[in-house]
């Protein structure tokens, strides 16, 4: 099993140089222009990506949006920056396809407020009410 692992990480990123010169080959556009094109893109996305991450975790914790659905967002944009960086057009591909995930569309995965997700309270009272008991 370690050795098929292995022997995929080795030979993708060979396949891929491959992928990209007869892409290049067929579409007529430099090689060197398609990989400096999608590494720029890729640290682009990286780079919004960072500069947002913070803000939008702090708002998931604070309660303004669900934080797995924030969290998986950014791993999606992170991974697919990572794959515009590596030089090839498989990469590219499955970085596009990556960004083209459907994940924060729709009215289920759009961002809610704080107040959907906690309880429904006719009269608002900062103190709860219970019994209180010592277990020891």
């Amino acid at each position: 099993m370690r050795f098929l692992v292995l022997l995929i990480v080795l030979t993708f990123p060979v396949l891929d140089v491959l992928a990209t010169l007869r892409f290049a080959r067929w579409t007529g556009i430099p090689m060197v222009v398609w990989l400096v094109a999608s590494a720029i893109a890729g640290l682009v996305l990286l780079r919004n990506e960072r500069g947002s991450f913070r803000p939008r975790t702090l708002a998931a914790l604070h309660g303004g949006q669900p934080l797995m659905r924030g969290l998986l967002d950014s791993g999606r944009k992170v991974l697919a920056g990572i794959l515009l960086i590596l030089p090839g057009v498989v990469s590219d591909l499955i970085a596009l396809l990556l960004l083209l995930l459907p994940i924060n569309l729709g009215a289920s995965f759009a961002p809610q407020p704080a107040a959907v997700g906690s309880s429904f309270r006719v009269g608002r009272t900062d103190s709860l009410e219970g019994d209180y008991h010592r277990i020891e």
